[in-house]
């Protein structure tokens, strides 16, 4: 039986305004470099801070997704094809913005042979042609799992491998179909068995129908496969037709979050309301590394 959805948001998870006028030059910039970002695609409530701070987490290969996860608000479409040109553009838009750490995320692109790797890894080399001492971020989708891809992206040399697990593997059925909980932790623990020494990622969402006792499970098992930086948000429900917030987690639970993930040996955790993957990615990186 589904669990009852949370009545009413706390004061706590509210953060709305309109567009500082410090943000309007990222968005004109994206706009005239024809350019996705997740932060608008996924509806996320950092944007205006991040735009004002002139950051932005790239989004490749499009705006349309091959697949439909219920607490996603990216689109589900048939995808037009990779723009060879997209590489260049990222790199250009990132040196503009004065970029020093640059997060690269992607929809799924299910329909590509690679899904989308070599598009990674060409702007990956892209950005440190133009930008050579700019640290760089992938946060990927699992490639099905397939391990040529991922070592197609690990090739470009990343400085972090980001691959979020989001939810616990009891929900992974409902809220991620076409992915597999245990696939993504294998992407994980494969990520560092080709490349020592490659800082990972991954991160998990609350509030999607799991238990606080749940979560920890799936702490340890993101440990087990080597991960060096952990993130925990507060999920928000993009609109009426996504999954609905079964619980809000208050600050003092995310407190508890992060100290149990700390607790099981991550060497960065980064946890609160409004945390997400690649929001204050450089800070989070610069706070830790490698275990």
């Amino acid at each position: 039986m589904t669990e009852p959805a949370a009545a009413r948001l706390p004061a706590w998870a509210r953060k709305t305004g309109p567009l500082a006028p410090a943000a309007r030059p990222v968005r004109t910039l994206l706009r005239r470099q024809a350019l996705h970002t997740v932060c608008e695609e996924a509806r996320c409530p950092n944007l205006g801070e991040c735009f004002a701070r002139g950051t932005a987490t790239f989004l490749l290969l499009g705006d349309r997704c091959t697949r439909r996860c219920r607490y996603c608000s990216v689109s589900t479409a048939r995808p037009l094809p990779p723009d060879p040109e997209e590489p260049r553009r990222v790199a250009e838009a990132a040196a503009q913005l004065g970029l020093r750490y640059v997060v690269l995320t992607s929809v799924d692109r299910d329909d590509l042979p690679d899904g989308g790797a070599a598009h990674f890894a060409a702007t990956v080399r892209a950005l440190r042609e133009v930008m050579p001492r700019a640290e760089v971020e992938v946060l990927t989708p699992d490639f099905a799992g397939d391990a040529g891809a991922l070592r197609t992206v690990l090739d470009a040399q990343p400085t972090v491998f980001n691959h979020n697990l989001e939810t616990v593997p009891r929900l992974f059925p409902r809220l991620r179909p076409q992915g597999r909980y245990r696939l993504s932790l294998e992407l994980l623990r494969e990520a560092k068995r080709m490349r020592p020494g490659q800082v990972t990622k991954s991160g998990l969402m609350v509030g999607l129908g799991e238990t606080d006792e749940e979560v920890e499970p799936a702490l340890r098992d993101l440990r087990a496969a080597g991960v060096d930086i952990v993130t925990i948000g507060q999920y928000l429900r993009p609109t009426r037709e996504h999954e609905p917030v079964h619980r809000y987690v208050p600050p003092e639970g995310f407190q508890a979050f992060e100290r149990a993930a700390r607790g099981l040996g991550f060497p960065t955790v980064h946890a609160g309301v409004f945390v997400r993957s690649s929001f204050n990615a450089e800070e989070v990186f610069r706070a830790g590394g490698p275990s």
